[in-house]
């Protein structure tokens, strides 16, 4: 039997994955919902609302793999933007010398 995931034990380079503030902020200005971002991702990052509007958001957040962009290479309107890869390399090399 395989174990489910369970996002409170996953890591990433030795830093919880909670900590580190990596995922999808959709522009909904831009977004005309084509929902080929939510079609690619096999992670369960995005959720779609049905009814009058259509939506489409980042209900898990925590799903996102650090450092993945391909999503937003999907979006032809481009409105999918990420973090500062910089940045958050920055803070997980801070938070793994808090731990050393």
């Amino acid at each position: 039997m395989s174990e489910s995931y369970d996002p409170e034990k996953e890591t990433f380079m030795g830093v919880p994955r909670k900590k580190i503030p990596w995922w999808p902020t959709i522009d909904y200005v831009k977004c005309n919902f084509c929902m080929e971002c939510d079609k690619f991702c096999p992670h369960d990052v995005y959720a779609r609302i049905e009814g009058e509007e259509k939506k489409l958001i980042v209900k898990n957040q925590y799903n996102c793999v650090v450092f993945c962009r391909t999503c937003a290479k999907t979006c032809a309107p481009d409105a999918l933007s990420f973090p500062n890869k910089r940045e958050i390399t920055k803070l997980i090399k801070k938070f793994r010398s808090e731990n050393k």
